[in-house]
């Protein structure tokens, strides 16, 4: 609040200017007082006082809750609660109650997918957390609820069972164990169930939540002791082994064209030097860069590997 200050001969005289002044009553104003006025013996001294509006508080009225109606089934209500947090969220997207018997699922439909699925489906994952909560009000036994974004759940699955095998294929070939970014219980889920009847290889659960992973171990693991390789950093590093292998690379014991390594082609061509009138001279050679050499190793820098 902003205050001005008023003097007058008494407190009641300068808050009376003051309110006059400012078009303000009693109510609709905060006085304080800083001085009270008094007489000397040789003149007075004036009184002091500041006075100012007092903040009027608007009144919100809250926007109007989804009317839930008596006798709703619960998946019924939760459809409703879906449709209200997507008008808090700015979200535009309508909401489908697919079915109810055994567990409550639930399609969302969205102008814009992203920001219902969210980063590998964190965002769809809280959605469904708290459709879950509010199916299950009042109930003894919990109700499961699946709440999916335009096919989602099933394309994410199909990509981590391909996931699973590939990781498997790569434990067993490498002899190491390899642990994948952490998960939710749910995509957990999907990969154990992948491989629990993967020959070659098993997996456990490390890590407490929500940094919790699995690991691939395969049956011919070479150090049980060895700490489990990160699945990304393998796989560069993998591919970019088997390349330095074949092509030579840029490291010792290349042995293909196009390397700079020990051991490898340099990729130039050898030409005896010539003298002034063209003809070839007997001291030493002059290195060319070899036309197909550049072509060669850019060609193959990107896909050299097994793991595309």
């Amino acid at each position: 609040m902003k205050y001005t200050e008023f003097t007058g001969k008494t407190v009641e005289e300068a808050v009376e200017k003051g309110l006059q002044e400012l078009g303000l009553t009693r109510e609709t104003a905060d006085i304080r007082v800083l001085e009270e006025g008094k007489k000397k013996l040789f003149g007075s001294v004036k009184a002091r006082v500041e006075i100012a509006p007092l903040e009027t508080e608007e009144k919100v009225e809250p926007a109007p809750a989804p009317a839930v109606e008596a006798g709703m089934t619960d998946g019924q209500r939760t459809v409703v609660f879906l449709e209200g947090l997507f008008k808090l969220l700015n979200i535009t997207a309508c909401t489908e109650l697919i079915s109810e018997e055994d567990k409550v699922e639930i399609n969302v439909t969205a102008a814009n997918t992203t920001a219902v699925i969210g980063k590998h489906g964190t965002m769809l994952d809280a959605i469904q957390t708290l459709a879950g909560a509010v199916a299950n009000i009042g109930r003894d036994d919990y109700k499961r609820v699946v709440v999916d974004c335009e096919n989602y759940r099933e394309s994410r699955e199909a990509t981590l069972n391909k996931l699973a095998e590939n990781l498997a294929q790569k434990a067993i070939r490498l002899g190491k164990k390899i642990k994948l970014e952490p998960m939710n219980p749910y995509e957990r889920r999907i990969i154990h169930s992948a491989l629990s009847e993967r020959e070659g290889v098993k997996t456990v659960s490390e890590g407490k939540e929500p940094n919790r992973y699995i690991v691939v171990i395969p049956e011919n693991l070479e150090d049980p002791e060895a700490p489990a390789i990160p699945a990304r950093t393998e796989r560069r590093n993998d591919r970019g082994g088997r390349r330095d292998d074949r092509r030579g690379g840029y490291g010792r014991g290349g042995k293909g064209k196009g390397g700079f390594g020990k051991g490898g082609k340099s990729g130039y061509k050898k030409y005896g030097n010539r003298s002034d009138n063209g003809g070839a001279s007997s001291g030493g050679t002059t290195m060319k860069a070899s036309t197909d050499f550049f072509g060669i190793f850019l060609g193959n820098s990107g896909n050299g590997g097994e793991d595309k």
